[in-house]
């Protein structure tokens, strides 16, 4: 397939075809990170900025690494050890890393649109990796391939995404990629924790977990993000927690097959069991693994497809 995106803002950028298109590239990519030698020469003396305005420890390392087994060059730029510290603003700080000929620079940013801002500076490939409450579209790749990797057929299933859908770019680019792979998407949350207006989501909304996880397939729980409780969004830890929290007996009442996602950082005994985010049907450690190898994918698809 001759790839005719030069960045990567959020998946509905792609048709159903290239998402496609990604997972089985991503599974060829797969088989070198099994090697003993988990390195091949593909984009060798290309260069790979990564820019993370934000703390990330999975995003960030599995770009590095994924760079690193193509062998191209990763330099790493955080906002502490950048000018944006000392005031200068994302545009100057984009187009002086451009000066300096990347042929991608990958970027998450604290502000919704900050990705589409400096893609329409700058010349190389970009590639969104999180920008606010936007979009986080190499999540919602690897959360796909981790299923579709399993067999995993979409059309027809259910997928609950279970959490603080209101603060999420992973929960807005997931519902994004599942509803356009022909799966069925729930949200629940308490409503304080809802976007305010979903009615032309795509998407079935629950306030009560019993009645959301009925018969699903997949429950996608997400980070509560314990800042918004300093917010007053919720009146308790606890009270999240055991209205909210997936636990065993809660998980009885989806499909006995069902699978257990997230994409971390994982708060253990608040919006997950501690021990069911190590259950046998969960799929955490899975999606981390797929990480890399989607992200091989989109850097070789974004460098070298695109010329």
């Amino acid at each position: 397939m001759q790839w005719k995106h030069r960045h990567l803002l959020d998946v509905d950028q792609l048709s159903k075809e290239e998402i496609y298109h990604i997972f089985e590239l991503a599974k060829s990519f797969k088989e070198i990170n099994k090697r003993p030698v988990k390195k091949v020469p593909t984009l060798k003396g290309k260069s790979v900025v990564l820019f993370f305005a934000e703390p990330s420890t999975r995003t960030k390392t599995s770009f590095d690494m994924a760079g690193k087994r193509l062998s191209a060059d990763t330099f790493s730029l955080a906002k502490s050890s950048s000018s944006l510290k000392k005031g200068e603003s994302l545009k100057d700080t984009v187009l002086t890393l451009e000066a300096m000929n990347p042929d991608c620079i990958v970027i998450r940013h604290w502000h919704s649109g900050a990705a589409g801002f400096v893609a329409s500076c700058v010349k190389c490939s970009v590639i969104n990796a999180g920008d606010g409450w936007h979009a986080h579209p190499t999540q919602a790749l690897l959360d796909g391939f981790t299923l579709y990797s399993l067999g995993f057929e979409f059309k027809g299933k259910t997928i609950l995404i279970l959490g603080d859908i209101a603060h999420s770019r992973v929960a807005r680019s997931d519902i994004k990629l599942f509803t356009k792979l022909g799966a069925k998407v729930r949200l629940c949350a308490p409503k304080t924790l809802l976007p305010f207006d979903t009615s032309t989501w795509p998407v079935d909304v629950f306030s009560n977990l019993e009645d959301a996880i009925q018969n699903v397939d997949i429950v996608i729980c997400l980070r509560l993000q314990l800042e918004r409780q300093e917010n007053g969004l919720l009146p308790d830890l606890r009270e999240y927690s055991i209205r909210y929290g997936l636990n065993y007996k809660i998980l009885k009442k989806a499909r006995p097959d069902v699978k257990i996602m997230h994409p971390g950082p994982i708060n253990r005994g608040v919006e997950i069991d501690s021990h069911l985010a190590d259950f046998e049907r969960s799929l955490i450690l899975d999606q981390v693994n797929s990480g890399v190898a989607v992200r091989m994918a989109l850097l070789y698809l974004y460098i070298l497809g695109t010329k």
